[in-house]
């Protein structure tokens, strides 16, 4: 056996018709951005609403992005906006759309970035990154298809399926017994969690509703409690102590979103776990957050520009011992909650329900991973009809 010469530096040669990776990646062609509006029938109010900070949501703008690439492979993401900035995030989409044309679509977070320069004169958090994520969902749908795959399994899946709570049953606006009624049907349908909103100028109301549903729901089914920032931090301290009693899986957005060492100093006072999140946009954001000690956060993909911000996401609260609970859109959040090494919940919303082809698989408390490939949905025929406006990019493969 010939020994490796230690003494002489030498350089192997590469074969004439060796290429890299750079060579033979395939390229985008094709880019359509499509903004349509989901109507809700009966409007929603919560906290912000009665203090008269927002007005009652009546309808969503999604951000529908679909890429096709030189070899055929395809690719939905979805960004969206409620109330209001949904034409603007379309608009910031339009300029961007073009800087993917001819860019190898595995190149996921190389392209992240080049998006989120192409705006940096917008920042780096809000509608800047909010309009990256129909993009960037994309290519990570197209990438899991390519390999066929479910996007979870992609990521590494720590489970085929993730604990479920249901939110769309329990809002302000709904009157108690209807709350009572929406908390029976989530129960029976295989729900494994119900949250509340609570918020009230009068504490004691929602301390009533909150019973009531304990009442109905008993000692050990997990029950949540969502003040959507309505209180200081005196308020928030009160209200706290009151719900101590109920014994609650987390109370979420106790605090203005931003006050990260508030809902920290709540979450080291109370014997009942703090939530918040899902109104930061950006990782620096959440990093914040997770620093300062929330027990769970609750950071949302279409909001902090997509899925490779959330999987960063992903690392340090994971590092840092956070628990997770994703906000809204959980088409996406599946996913990623599936790919989250401490048990996490999903945030059941049906509103989506219309605009896909297919139905998310709701069995005996949690939402199980399809064997779809890539997220495992495709825009229905209705999501076309509430469609308002369409642009294309390239060439259409």
């Amino acid at each position: 056996m010939k020994a490796v010469e230690s003494n002489v530096v030498s350089y192997a040669q590469v074969a004439a018709d060796a290429r890299t990776a750079a060579d033979t990646g395939d390229r985008i062609e094709w880019v359509k951005l499509s903004l349509t509006y989901l109507p809700l029938a009966t409007p929603v109010s919560d906290a912000k609403v009665l203090t008269g900070r927002q007005k009652p949501l009546t309808e969503i703008a999604f951000i529908f992005a679909e890429i096709r690439t030189r070899d055929g492979h395809e690719g939905l993401g979805f960004g969206y906006s409620k109330r209001a900035g949904g034409p603007g995030m379309y608009a910031h989409a339009k300029e961007l759309a073009p800087n993917l044309i001819g860019e190898d679509p595995n190149d996921i977070s190389r392209l992240f970035t080049k998006l989120l320069w192409a705006g940096a004169s917008m920042g780096r958090s809000g509608l800047t990154t909010q309009a990256i994520a129909p993009f960037d969902i994309a290519l990570w749908d197209m990438k899991a298809k390519r390999a066929g795959l479910p996007l979870a399994k992609l990521l590494g899946a720590q489970r085929d399926s993730v604990q479920c709570y249901n939110t769309s049953g329990g809002y302000l606006h709904t009157p108690l017994d209807q709350v009572l009624k929406n908390v029976a049907i989530s129960r029976e349908s295989g729900i494994g969690g119900i949250k509340l909103k609570v918020g009230q100028p009068d504490l004691s109301i929602d301390i009533q509703r909150v019973a009531a549903v304990r009442k109905l729901l008993g000692d050990d089914f997990p029950l949540m409690v969502d003040a959507n920032q309505q209180w200081d931090r005196q308020k928030a301290t009160r209200a706290c102590r009151a719900f101590e009693a109920f014994d609650l899986t987390w109370i979420e957005e106790p605090l203005d979103a931003h006050d990260f060492e508030g809902h920290g100093l709540l979450a080291e006072r109370f014997d009942t776990a703090i939530a918040t999140g899902e109104m930061l946009t950006s990782f620096d954001e959440h990093a914040q957050l997770i620093l300062a000690g929330s027990d769970f956060i609750q950071p949302d993909a279409p909001r902090v520009g997509g899925i490779t911000p959330f999987l960063k996401i992903m690392a340090l609260g994971e590092f840092k011992q956070r628990k997770l609970a994703p906000h809204f859109a959980m088409e996406i959040h599946l996913h990623l909650a599936a790919a989250y090494g401490i048990e996490p919940w999903l945030e059941h919303f049906e509103w989506l329900g219309p605009m896909f082809n297919e139905q998310m698989h709701l069995k005996d408390g949690r939402m199980h991973v399809s064997d779809r490939p890539g997220l495992g949905c495709s825009l229905s025929e209705q999501a076309i009809r509430w469609t308002t406006e369409t642009q294309e990019f390239g060439k259409r493969p």
